[in-house]
């Protein structure tokens, strides 16, 4: 039986088969964004179940992010290798299996392997479906597809969280990995028939093991390093080996991939300006799209004290703003030029983290809510545009290298902004607990007042004249650490707001060279892009 290449498959199903090939590879990369970040509601019900502490738990979150970091950069390998349709089928039933397993989970060694399993998963189907979408539609459709495919990957974390909320309060944790399972049961079906076959003609390729190796040695050590800096100590010998470690890794994987024959990450791609610069748009796009989705539902959850629940009804709305906007914000990129997208929705983005960072416990939940949507709007207005203005200027070629590497960057800067602002936020709560704690004293007035009101609150309900001292103080304690950590999350948003700005400077860089739309720009010159299937 002859293999059914794309050709065969346009020659069977007609112009419909991009969408059908749009479906497909949209239905896998929802069932594995919406189970990987509807697991975040449900790490405190894990930790309980297994007895673990946050030094265990926060490999749930941690060894998934490199996993995914890693999977983007197989995407290249497993397409030469395996084609479109062994790869998708397999990686998807690789996930199902490891969601059957995680909510069987004994304990949370197998349940941290499961996620490791799962973000590989995760990582290696964003890079895919862009390549899969760039090869079914012609250049002057590619932004629209980049809208549907934004909206898939998005659709994902946007409703995770309120999926997580619902299964938790109605079942368990472990409901959540079971209602990925029938979802990627039918995405599977789909990709054995609407997704080609490996060409015959492409010959597999030797995967570069010592790349890999050197790449997640380079990666877990500084993550785990990040994530473990201030419990073990900044300069501990612990900390301090690891970050050797992964800057000697980080170094040999470089000139490695120099001078490998078949490198995992073909540098070549960096020679071009425009998507050199479309990749460190994306990585600082990532650090503050990453960081301040940790932020807002941390923030809701310990300052003001919603549910798990009520913080995913709050990305809500954002979520599904999203869902409508990324389709017309991938029409606007086939006719404007990306930079013009790129800025104003880093703008977008700045202009929300810079609200968010006068919030308070009074903070009213819409006015959050605006503040999301108003950064999502941002987030829709970017994807389409810079996945199309880093891929359109590379070699067909070299196509699926971009795609990882696209992806690879921002996913590897929310890695870093998920951790360092972390970092910031409790170096920061210590900083304003500390100034604050040094003027409660005798000679202020209105912590001295405080104090006399609880210590009359206390004695009127029997307590000792000791215990009214000491519970007045703890009181007082209570309230400058709420303050602190208060004033900790603005100092967060605020950077957050910076980092966006700080974006502005690569995304007016990388479009010097070409500002004509991309489709006038394509009638100019389709010898520079890559002619559709």
């Amino acid at each position: 039986m002859p293999s059914e290449t794309s050709d065969t498959l346009f020659a069977r199903y007609g112009p419909g088969y991009r969408w059908l090939a749009t479906a497909t590879v949209m239905l896998g990369a929802i069932a594995a964004m919406l189970t990987t970040t509807s697991v975040n509601v449900a790490i405190p019900d894990i930790m309980g179940a297994f007895g673990i502490g946050q030094d265990r738990a926060q490999w749930l979150s941690t060894g998934t992010l490199a996993a995914m970091t890693v999977g983007m950069l197989l995407n290249a390998w497993m397409l030469t290798s395996f084609g479109q349709r062994r790869t998708f089928i397999g990686a998807l039933g690789i996930f199902a299996a490891s969601l059957v397993l995680a909510a069987a989970s004994p304990n949370e060694n197998v349940l941290i392997f499961c996620r490791i399993v799962q973000g590989a998963v995760a990582g290696l189907l964003q890079p895919f479906s862009m390549y899969t979408l760039f090869r079914v539609f012609p250049p002057e459709q590619r932004g629209m597809a980049m809208g549907f495919f934004g909206m898939s990957v998005i659709l994902g974390p946007a409703l995770g969280p309120v999926l997580g909320g619902v299964m938790i309060e109605h079942f368990n944790w472990r409901a959540i990995f079971t209602v990925g399972v029938p979802v990627s049961a039918v995405a599977i079906l789909m990709g054995s028939l609407f997704l080609p076959e490996r060409e015959e003609a492409e010959a597999p390729v030797r995967f570069d093991w010592p790349g890999f190796l050197l790449l997640v040695a380079a990666l877990a050590c500084l993550l785990t390093g990040l994530s473990n800096g201030q419990r073990e100590g900044w300069h501990s010998n612990l900390i301090l080996a690891l970050f050797t470690v992964a800057a000697l890794s980080a170094a040999g994987f470089v000139l490695w991939e120099l001078r490998a024959p078949r490198p995992l990450v073909n540098l070549r791609v960096l020679a071009n300006p425009q998507f050199t610069g479309a990749a460190a748009v994306a990585a600082l796009f990532g650090v503050g799209l990453f960081g301040s989705t940790y932020l807002v539902p941390l923030f809701v959850q310990t300052v003001q004290h919603l549910t798990p629940y009520a913080a995913g009804l709050m990305l809500m709305p954002a979520g599904l703003i999203m869902g409508v906007l990324m389709p017309a914000a991938g029409y606007l990129s086939d006719r404007f030029p990306a930079r013009n997208l790129i800025i104003a929705g880093l703008l977008c983005f700045a202009v929300s983290s810079w609200w968010l960072a006068g919030v308070d416990a009074n903070m009213s939940f819409w006015t959050v809510a605006w503040c999301v949507v108003v950064s999502r709007v941002g987030l829709s207005l970017i994807k389409p545009a810079l996945n199309v203005a880093a891929l359109r200027s590379l070699r067909p070629e070299l196509l699926g290298q971009g795609a990882g590497m696209i992806n690879f960057a921002r996913q590897l800067g929310g890695a870093f902004g998920v951790n360092l602002l972390s970092v910031i936020l409790d170096r920061r709560t210590f900083f304003h607990s500390d100034t604050l704690t040094s003027v409660q004293t005798a000679a202020n007035g209105a912590t001295a007042d405080l104090l006399r009101q609880v210590e009359a609150l206390l004695a009127q309900i029997g307590a000792s004249p000791d215990l009214q001292s000491a519970g007045a103080l703890h009181y007082l304690g209570r309230v400058v650490y709420a303050q602190a950590y208060t004033m900790g999350f603005r100092d967060s948003f605020l950077i957050v707001a910076i980092i966006f700005v700080l974006g502005l400077i690569p995304a007016w860089m990388m479009g010097r060279g070409r500002l004509l739309s991309p489709i006038v720009a394509a009638r100019l010159d389709t010898r520079r892009l890559p002619a559709p299937d």
